[in-house]
């Protein structure tokens, strides 16, 4: 039987609506619907950047898919350039119809154009000539020479004016010039003085146009637009064997990101055509670039709009929790020695992870730490305690992928720190990701001997910024097989190791046939009546083969359940997929984990790991998964995922049309998956605190200590980390 599947970017630019619709959701505070805008047009920008770069690129001609014609890929960017279209319809609506009169509601008003009430001209003259003014640059634009390159992604002033000794319908005498706004000397938005219990806030593109007349003296302004470039993004690295080479090859192409290939011109849909005709010739720009926008461009700034009035809700996040089994017990080594532990991001505290590599540097029988590092946060506390661990006598291996996109120059300063500091820094394998998160404690005792250790596999980065706001899941154990199989890893990822894994699932080597194996073993017994029962929690599904096997196996009678945050090129309500559902959750959080459940004829197994089922992640990066062995977190992150399915307020079904069809139920109780997931573990951890509580003198001391690690990781100092010691 031949099967179809979704266009891939098709696909992704329906999840990328359905973040839009959370501003569109009433019942959100204001300024987290405002920061959905944001997110949706940020993503937007990326999505330009790489992926319609890609297939711009190979509609010109140039081959980087082997299974991408010069004809199909430019039938794909008209299509793009379509949804893209009747998408922005709704943002605009969602903006200006919803957004705005909410913000005036609140006394927040909020100016869309350079005309002000007459209370504020002045302020807005004064506050130009005195904070804008002096770094601003008109530049001249002719057809003749192109004299100002458009930089990726920033916002321009194009304007046309006319010699006031000129007629003003005299198109030949028109003079256009196009100037960059100053958003890194002065915010993007101007807060006003307040008046009559209104608050007022002023885009500074509006100021500009406000007070043109102030930067072309001599001349009668005719018109003003906004306009911005966004460039192709995308790096490729040759498959250099030398960790040097990598490393400057990095370097020097990311420089080159700025100037890349122009992915998509977009222009202030109100410009006159003569006008946009100017620019396109001016700038050669291919009409096929063109997307028109809203008066305001660079909407993803809009996570920075000040909150004036404090009575305007900002929305409030679930507080991480600190897990109290953790702390009776005063040593995560010693918990996770008699039992492996689950910590839910961002349910639960970070510092949970960085308290593991604490105990890793103060406990003198670990010897080695192995770690891998894929998205670095700025000022790391995780890069600061391996710092202080190689400081402090302790064998340190990182490996840094340098390739992961848009934090190639972060991740190569940190390793370039870290190398200073005495750590073996492994660099990215020729042709190849190392996506999988995964940490390493080393132990021998005092005789030499090897000595329990410690394995961390996450779904996530070790980055506590993302950890904040990305749903992830990480285990923590101390199981011999599963350590052995990371070690074994990371002996590969060094060229040493023989790579057999007994437990652990890699990408490339046997993650693959497991699946298949997995796959089967549920269409065996769904065939035999038995039942059949798959649920695969992603952010994305697009490799044909691994959903084929879904096909088939929906074709023998297996009931299966995608979550699929992201993209998904499987087809639900098909004949061949009439037993697949698939489910996005789009909230709070971004779901970010990646879960698998086979029913196995009622002894369950569940996994967790980092790949999604994409091409790269399954044929061209380095992964890994973790078999969940302990029956109580076992059924824990099947309850999780049971609260997942059961989401009516934030859980939409993905139909056939790629429509966003949201699974709302008046006769059901409200299931907010992310917020009741919360609960369920808050109430876990209540049932599950058998020992005391410290008492106020541990509970002050634990305080100090507190302070005293938030005081280093804010100054960078953590060179005394042994001085540290955990509760009790």
């Amino acid at each position: 039987m031949k099967y179809s599947y979704f266009k891939r970017d098709i696909s992704w630019l329906s999840f990328n609506y359905r973040v839009l619709l959370e501003a569109d959701d009433d019942r959100l505070p204001l300024y987290e619907r405002i920061n959905f805008i944001s997110i949706y047009s940020s993503n937007l920008e990326e999505f330009y950047k790489v992926r319609v770069a890609d297939h711009k690129a190979i509609a010109s001609g140039i081959v980087r898919d082997d299974e991408e014609t010069v004809q199909s890929a430019a039938e794909l960017l008209r299509e793009i350039n379509d949804e893209v279209n009747r998408q922005l319809e709704d943002r605009v609506r969602i903006y200006e119809h919803k957004i705005l009169p909410e913000l005036q509601r609140n006394h927040i008003i909020f100016y869309q154009s350079r005309n002000v009430e007459p209370f504020h001209r002045q302020f807005v003259r004064d506050f130009f000539r005195e904070e804008i003014f002096p770094f601003l640059q008109p530049v001249p634009v002719t057809k003749d020479e192109v004299v100002s390159f458009l930089r990726d992604n920033r916002l321009y002033l194009a304007v046309r004016v006319y010699r006031r000794d000129t007629p003003e319908d005299d198109a030949g005498h028109a003079q256009y010039f196009v100037m960059k706004t100053p958003y890194s000397k002065v915010p993007r938005f101007i807060e006003l003085p307040m008046h009559e219990g209104y608050y007022y806030l002023m885009f500074i593109e509006d100021i500009i146009k406000s007070n043109l007349d102030v930067i072309f003296p001599g001349y009668i302004v005719d018109c003003s637009y906004c306009i911005k470039i966004s460039r192709d993004a995308d790096i490729l690295i040759d498959n250099n064997d030398s960790q040097t080479d990598i490393a400057e090859e990095v370097r020097k192409k990311v420089k080159k990101r700025k100037i890349g290939a122009v992915s998509r011109f977009v222009y202030d849909r109100h410009m006159p055509g003569d006008f946009l005709n100017f620019l396109v010739d001016a700038f050669n720009i291919d009409p096929h670039e063109l997307v028109p926008g809203d008066k305001h461009l660079n909407l993803e700034d809009l996570r920075a709009l000040p909150n004036p009035n404090k009575a305007a809700a900002t929305g409030g996040k679930p507080a991480p929790m600190r897990l109290a089994c953790l702390d009776s017990k005063g040593s995560i080594f010693r918990y996770v020695a008699g039992k492996d532990l689950l910590i839910h991001y961002p349910y639960h505290s970070f510092e949970h992870f960085i308290h593991f590599l604490y105990e890793a540097v103060r406990d003198p029988s670990t010897k080695e730490i192995m770690i891998t590092q894929y998205r670095v946060a700025e000022n790391s506390a995780v890069i600061h305690t391996l710092v202080a661990a190689a400081q402090n006598g302790k064998k340190v291996t990182v490996f840094v992928e340098l390739k992961a996109r848009f934090d190639e120059e972060n991740n190569l300063a940190a390793a370039e720190m870290m190398k200073a500091s005495g750590i073996n820094i492994i660099y990215s394998i020729p042709g190849l990701k190392v996506h999988a998160k995964v940490a390493l404690a080393l132990r021998r005792n005092n005789k030499g001997e090897p000595a329990r250790s410690y394995a961390y596999i996450s779904t996530g980065n070790f980055n506590e910024k993302t950890a904040g706001v990305y749903a992830d899941i990480s285990l923590l154990t101390s199981d011999k097989v599963i350590v052995g199989d990371l070690h074994n890893l990371f002996l590969t990822l060094q060229g040493k190791g023989n790579p057999e894994f007994k437990q652990l699932l890699v990408a490339r080597f046997n993650l693959i046939p497991q699946l298949e194996k997995l796959i089967g073993n549920e269409t065996l017994l769904a065939r035999e009546g038995k039942g059949g029962r798959i649920i695969l929690k992603m952010n994305a599904l697009q490799d044909s083969v691994m959903i084929d096997r879904l096909y088939e196996a929906s074709r023998q009678g297996v009931k299966i359940d995608l979550i699929i945050r992201g993209i998904c090129c499987l087809i639900p309500g098909q004949p061949y997929s009439e037993n697949i559902r698939v489910t996005r959750i789009v909230d709070s959080f971004l779901e970010h984990a990646r879960v698998w459940y086979f029913s196995n004829g009622g002894h369950p197994k569940v996994f967790l790991g980092s790949p999604d089922w994409m091409k790269r992640n399954l044929y061209r990066r380095i992964e890994a998964v973790v078999p969940i062995l302990d029956p109580g977190l076992r059924q824990e992150v099947i309850d999780m995922l049971d609260i997942q399915l059961s989401d009516n307020q934030k859980a939409c079904f993905v139909d056939d049309k790629l429509r966003n069809i949201f699974k709302k139920n008046p006769a059901l109780p409200p299931v907010r998956a992310q917020y009741t997931f919360y609960e369920y573990l808050r109430k876990q951890a209540d049932r599950t605190t058998a020992s005391p509580q410290p008492s106020p003198k541990e509970r002050e001391k634990e305080r100090e200590r507190e302070g005293e690690r938030k005081r280093r990781r804010k100054t960078g100092n953590f060179l005394l980390p042994l001085l540290w010691r955990g509760p009790g």
